[in-house]
């Protein structure tokens, strides 16, 4: 072997130790890092698909359905938060929020194993099914058998990520992982690293949950979860990638395929000829940081506005409060948003007052606020709505708030009301490039049509 062959194969080893992400493995290309920490230079894209695409349902029927999911997930967020402020609060193993709106098509191993995870903006952690299954599931993929891949690593006990698992992890075998979600559903068995591919990119070592008892029925939709968040088991914080971004197609489109984009790919709507013409503006509003729930993204709403008025909302409606309670997330994985009662009630009343249409008091649709239309409406006006986040005035589309259905005969507003907490939901955020920032802090807002980012 020549001097030179010998360099060459020292500096490889030298890489393979140090900067893992840096090799390829044997399917697509690999994430690779700077010679400055780690970041991730190259970025990816998964198709996302909505967890009903599949079912024959009326856009009505859609958004029940969301719904029903909705409110039992802002119900456990906000279990979640009011456990975190209280003292005496005694937690076993972390209560997360889990389920989803959309999944994302992923493979995981050496030899890859396709399946659908639930991608959740609402927490951390990554997991899948895992062969030998003690309590599995059924899912509409093969469940993943460690046994076959030649890339699978259990982590030890003393791992930052296993450390990360605060009281529930325990030593056995590896480390040993139990997350309880708030419908009682639950994920238990190893933490382990593992090479997943997203899209046509594969990524070595990461960490996740391979869970072997998988309990309740609120993740049939896929075979499990990437968690988004801002904690340290999330995808995010694992690839040390400060900025991804999801573009999500409208509600009413069936055939659409909605976007996650990781890295430098998640500004790729800023230039792209997907943007809106019409108001290609992007409106950047900073994070805030609750020090109780510091995976959840929260955003400073101060103010709402319906066809240039401006209600007399209190400033403090939507605050974050001290104790960790109130504000408002950003949420891809709740369906409509949620706002605080005595704020919902007053965009209630006004749009009851500047909405010249019959109120239906029917409550079939299990919307809080329906209009009855004429038989022979074919378009009917409907009044801007601005949401006032710190430094944007977001103005949203009407399909992005209003609903109309001429074969139910009505319209209705897709929002709804909550205590203690409010979410903005996906509806509201369909058809928009949401960048998010975690190096600057940020979330931004670009009209876009998801359709052909």
């Amino acid at each position: 072997m020549s001097s030179d062959h010998f360099l060459c194969l020292v500096l490889l080893l030298l890489v393979a130790v140090f900067f893992p992400r840096a090799l390829s493995t044997s399917r697509g290309s690999s994430l690779t890092p700077t010679s400055g920490g780690g970041e991730v230079n190259n970025g990816f894209r998964v198709k996302l698909k909505h967890v009903d695409s599949d079912k024959n349902l009326t856009k009505f029927e859609r958004i029940q359905h969301g719904m029903k999911r909705g409110r039992h997930r802002m119900e456990r967020l906000k279990a979640m938060v009011l456990a975190a402020a209280s003292s005496s609060a005694s937690v076993d193993a972390p209560v997360v929020a889990g389920n989803g709106e959309f999944l994302m098509e992923i493979a995981i191993g050496t030899s890859p194993t396709a399946y659908s995870a639930i991608m959740d903006t609402g927490s951390d952690l990554i997991w899948t099914q895992c062969q030998p299954c003690k309590q599995c599931y059924d899912q509409p993929t093969p469940i993943f058998d460690p046994r076959k891949s030649s890339t699978f690593s259990k982590l030890s006990c003393s791992s930052q990520l296993c450390e990360a698992l605060s009281q529930a992890a325990t030593c056995k075998d590896g480390c040993q992982y139990l997350y309880t979600y708030g419908d009682y559903s639950s994920t238990q068995g190893i933490m382990a690293t593992e090479t997943f591919t997203f899209g046509e990119v594969s990524v070595p070592a990461v960490g996740f949950g391979c869970g072997e008892d998988n309990e309740g029925d609120g993740f049939t939709q896929g075979g499990g979860l990437v968690g988004l968040g801002r904690g340290p088991l999330s995808l995010v914080s694992q690839l040390k990638e400060p900025r991804f971004s999801y573009c999500l197609t409208s509600i009413e489109n069936t055939k659409g395929t909605s976007t996650l984009l990781m890295g430098t790919l998640a500004s790729k709507g800023v230039n792209d000829t997907s943007s809106s013409s019409s108001s290609s503006t992007i409106k950047t509003t900073p994070l805030i940081h609750n020090p109780s729930q510091p995976s959840f993204y929260y955003l400073d709403l101060q103010g709402i506005s319906i066809g240039g008025n401006r209600l007399p909302i209190q400033t403090s409606t939507f605050s974050l409060q001290d104790d960790g309670t109130g504000g408002l997330i950003i949420d891809s994985g709740t369906t409509i948003s949620y706002l605080e009662d005595s704020g919902f009630s007053l965009v209630k009343k006004e749009f009851k007052s500047q909405i010249n249409l019959p109120v239906d008091n029917s409550g079939s649709t299990g919307l809080d606020l329906c209009f009855t239309l004429p038989s022979d409406a074919t378009e009917v006006d409907v009044p801007k709505m601005i949401l006032h986040f710190k430094d944007a005035d977001l103005e949203l589309p009407a399909e992005n708030y209003m609903i109309a259905d001429t074969n139910l005969g009505i319209l209705c507003l897709a929002m709804g009301s909550s205590s203690g907490m409010s979410i903005f939901g996906n509806v509201q955020q369909q058809n928009m490039l949401i960048i998010h920032d975690l190096e600057k802090e940020t979330v931004s807002f670009l009209p876009t049509n998801c359709d052909k980012l």
